[in-house]
């Protein structure tokens, strides 16, 4: 019964998260929802402003008493009243303010976008260098294992005389020289790990046979990067800013309607009769802002440079994210032979091991020839892993300078 119960517990122990598990966690980190609530706060503050443009309704009531009374002021009264107030022309400010706030949203939401795919690729990377570390670390235990094994033989041959001490010295120091690396490679394995619980709030482990897609990979055509699309709303908001404040040099034409309920309470009743009992006022309000000492071209001047500002920012990053795209595709190019000259260079190094190994055996080479023909096999093994590994991770970064979703291609 035991064994059956542990058959089905092994498993569950051995459970570790996928790459696509990993990005789906970190596009729900605290960074994202943080991003989503300022979105959220941009969207009510629009919806504000477009009620605030709309006619405004005002109910009000005002109860007097008097210490006199005369004919047009009663010892009591009280005066309710029902306002409607709209403004007509704004100078074309509400335009503008409308398509600066739409702008800024949509700026918000590529920003949101940039940072989703921001997590995503750091996720990537970790993923691959990850097991990219792994593979190193094995190579290197297979390679320890060996060493300790060939350092117990001639620990052997020393004791009985057969041996040099020079000879196991030199197999101890490449031992100790590979416990190091061994070292160093679990704490880059550990450090990934804390990075990726930074960016998923969660401790993982990492499942692998996670890929990039590639087949679309060059052939697409290349989308703008949602960074740099928010940099153009953005562009985009500040001259609607401009506009909106140079609307202050145009007429302002509103409309206002008020009507008025008395209720008049006089001793005299001669008063009485002089008095109405409601009263309806309708205005029509224009007025032009025609000198202000240059108060409003100064404003606008001001929204306009800092549009310049950025349209110089945005030809910058523009001609910047050319570049990167250029230079992942280079890179992408370089990692596939890399991996050609990996696989040759270990298929080579597996077979002089070989024959050193046996030549060694038989006394034929000493132990140094032994010692780099043992470290090239391996180093041989990682090489190829990591060459695989930074394949996967050029194919993000393709999808990313291209102004694609990294998410949508992992597989």
């Amino acid at each position: 019964m035991k064994k059956i119960y542990l058959s089905f517990l092994v498993p569950f122990c051995l459970y570790g998260e996928s790459l696509n598990e990993l990005i789906d966690l970190s596009l729900h980190n605290k960074l994202v929802k943080s991003q989503q609530y300022s979105i959220d706060s941009i969207n009510s503050q629009y919806k504000s402003v477009q009620k605030n443009y709309l006619p405004k309704v005002t109910l009000g009531a005002t109860y007097t008493n008097t210490n006199e009374e005369t004919a047009s002021m009663p010892d009591s009264s009280l005066n309710s009243y029902a306002n409607v107030n709209y403004i007509v022309y704004d100078g074309g400010k509400k335009g503008a303010v409308y398509k600066s706030y739409e702008n800024t949203i949509k700026s918000a939401q590529e920003n949101l976008t940039t940072l989703k795919n921001d997590l995503s690729l750091q996720i990537v990377r970790h993923y691959f260098n990850y097991h990219s570390y792994i593979a190193q670390k094995e190579a290197k235990q297979k390679e320890i294992i060996q060493l300790k094994a060939q350092y117990d033989r001639l620990k052997r041959f020393l004791d009985v005389g057969t041996t040099t001490s020079d000879e196991v010295d030199k197999i101890l120091a490449r031992l100790e020289n590979a416990n190091v690396t061994l070292h160093e490679t679990e704490l880059n394995i550990q450090t990934i790990l804390h990075k990726l619980n930074y960016l998923v709030s969660k401790e993982v482990s990492l499942e692998p046979g996670s890929t990039i897609k590639d087949q679309l990979l060059l052939s697409t055509l290349k989308d703008k990067r949602a960074n740099i699309k928010a940099l153009e709303y953005d562009m985009q908001t500040v001259l609607s800013n401009a506009r909106a404040s140079k609307s202050s040099n145009y007429p302002v034409l509103s409309l206002d309607n008020t009507y008025n309920n008395y209720e008049m309470n006089y001793d005299n009743q001669s008063y009485q009769q002089a008095s109405v009992d409601s009263q309806n006022i309708f205005k029509v309000n224009l007025s032009w802002n025609i000198f202000d000492f240059g108060s409003t071209t100064n404003a606008y001047v001001s929204e306009y440079k800092k549009y310049e500002s950025l349209k110089s920012t945005y030809e910058y990053e523009k001609n910047k994210a050319n570049v990167d795209l250029q230079l992942a595709i280079k890179s992408y190019e370089i990692s596939k032979l890399k991996i050609g000259s990996a696989s040759s260079a270990l298929k080579a190094s597996v077979s002089t091991y070989e024959t050193v190994e046996k030549k060694y055996q038989n006394g034929l080479v000493d132990n140094v020839a032994y010692l780099e023909a043992l470290s090239e096999k391996y180093n041989s093994i990682s090489f190829l892993k990591k060459a695989q590994y930074d394949l996967e991770i050029n194919k993000a970064n393709i999808i990313y300078y291209s102004g694609k979703n990294v998410w949508e291609y992992v597989q």
